[in-house]
């Protein structure tokens, strides 16, 4: 039962309908903005639940900093605010009141507010009142939270005006911490993305012209989408001394001299769930990766005739009783009985669109054979999709058979990422060739569509244009470079730089 547009016909499209489909989120009336229902937000607890614990093994702990951040703030870092003028939600006034009916702003603000479309000012003031001494650094904090950027033009999970991220800030004694500390935290980045949402990544750093506001260095991870895009999959951002020398964090160092500190700033968002949509999903819905599914693990009674009903219910709460002390990835299961009044097909094929791993269909005939019908997600469609099976053995095998299809879509991706990526195009022409023919869609098995470009790049300023024109952008500079010489794919001088291109989001 594939939704009413393929990826092939309308990825754009598609990719709208499986979020709708699998009621994940919706549009708010508020403009740009998005409802994130609860099959949606329970994906996003379970990511920040593993990035959580990734991060705080790493030495950090949790802060809270406020939503509002005075304009002067941004005023002092000249380069970060140009970077995010285009996307500040400013307060200007305190208050409403009424005249003739309608309701008007009052009391303007001393100074205006932003809405906090990041936070490195309001850190760094804070920072600027914490370190006095050597011996006070390193200071390594978290925080999870929303922010708002203005998007002109809001996709679900992708960009909206308001979303959910986490957002890690350290400050350091030397320039050398700082650096390992912004290369370690894309580690945990890269390692979340794999191993926890199967979506395989290239880890690299951004050319100069793709850095982060204010940064001395960005690094990054991309992924490949379905379509052959690239996605921006996380950032984190060297940022040296320029945010301590605008918010004033010195500090006294161990030879009894005043000296500024370094920073570091990284982060990811709801996009992910994004990401993970256009890295697994299929044309019957949503794919949900095992160990970030709310529930890994549905029952669907078959109930045909009334009679029935309490001895096919009676025989899921026994089967789920056993399962209690199963686990998975090291914890227990997350198990849904669904007893809802809804015809059953109706039910399965919900937890289908919704991306399910496992969906359990128990009818009167199971409990007789004391089995039960097993649906992986990942396989519907195709004949390996349904499995007969005896209750025993699935509650004995069901907790590593998720491991093993979390393994599986890893390597799907994986397949697809490293035969979409190019790396025989040596000349402007045929690189300019390669894109102009470009195709939306990248079926499987069939490599050579249009992706990702792995090729030399000059560092000249002046072949932004070249990369504008063709609406293209250098998404990173892997850190595996191979250090050979070749033609720039956009100007065709000598380069020595491996980069890659690809059209992204």
């Amino acid at each position: 039962m594939a939704m009413k547009t393929t990826r092939k016909q309308n990825y754009p499209e598609w990719y709208q309908n499986v979020v709708s489909e699998a009621d994940m989120a919706e549009n708010s009336v508020s403009p740009g903005c998005m409802v994130i229902k609860a099959w949606g937000y329970g994906i996003w607890e379970r990511i920040q639940r593993v990035m959580d614990e990734q991060i705080k093994e790493t030495g950090h702990e949790n802060y809270y900093f406020p939503m509002f951040i005075p304009l002067s703030f941004f005023q002092k870092e000249a380069n970060h605010v140009e970077g995010f003028a285009k996307e500040m939600a400013v307060v200007t006034h305190s208050r409403l009141v009424n005249e003739e009916g309608k309701l008007k702003p009052s009391s303007p603000l001393d100074e205006p507010l932003i809405v906090r479309p990041t936070r490195e000012t309001i850190i760094a003031d804070s920072f600027s009142k914490w370190v006095k001494s050597y011996r006070d650094l390193p200071i390594l904090l978290n925080q999870w939270a929303n922010v708002v950027r203005w998007e002109m033009r809001p996709r679900l999970f992708l960009r909206t005006r308001e979303f959910l991220w986490q957002e890690g800030h350290t400050v350091h004694a030397t320039s050398q911490e700082a650096e390992e500390e912004t290369t370690k935290m894309l580690e945990v980045y890269r390692d979340v993305s794999e191993n926890t949402l199967a979506m395989p990544v290239i880890a690299g750093r951004k050319p100069e012209h793709e850095k982060f506001p204010g940064a001395i260095d960005t690094y990054c991870i991309e992924a490949m989408m379905q379509d052959g895009k690239a996605l921006q999959a996380g950032t984190s951002h060297f940022l040296g001394q320029n945010f301590a020398k605008s918010a004033d964090i010195k500090f006294v160092n161990q030879n009894n001299e005043q000296e500024y500190a370094y920073t570091t700033s990284w982060g990811v968002s709801t996009r992910l769930i994004g990401g993970v949509i256009m890295s697994h999903a299929d044309d019957n819905g949503m794919v949900v990766p095992p160990r970030i599914a709310p529930y890994q693990i549905v029952f669907v009674p078959i109930i045909k005739k009334p009679d029935d009903t309490s001895r096919i219910m009676e025989y899921i709460e026994s089967i789920k009783t056993q399962l209690k002390d199963k686990t998975a990835f090291g914890e227990k299961l997350r198990i849904k009985i669904d007893n809802r009044d809804k015809p059953s097909v109706d039910k399965v094929w919900e937890w289908i669109r919704k991306g399910a791993p496992i969906v359990c269909e128990i009818g009167a005939r199971d409990i007789e054979s004391s089995g039960l019908m097993a649906k992986e997600r990942i396989f519907i469609g195709q004949p390996e999709g349904k499995k007969i099976v005896k209750t025993d053995e699935f509650i004995n095998s069901v907790g590593k058979r998720l491991e093993e299809l979390q393994q599986l879509m890893f390597a799907k991706a994986q397949k697809r990422l490293q035969e979409n990526i190019r790396t025989d195009i040596k000349t402007p022409e045929e690189f300019a060739d390669y894109f102009a023919n470009s195709n939306e869609w990248i079926e499987d098995g069939k490599p050579g569509r249009v992706a990702f470009v792995r090729g030399k790049w000059c560092g000249d300023p002046a072949s932004e244009e070249i990369l504008k024109s063709m609406k293209i952008t250098i998404r990173c500079i892997p850190f595996d470079q191979s250090g050979t010489t070749g033609k720039c794919l956009l100007t065709g001088k000598d380069a020595t730089m491996d980069v890659i291109y690809a059209r992204s989001y």
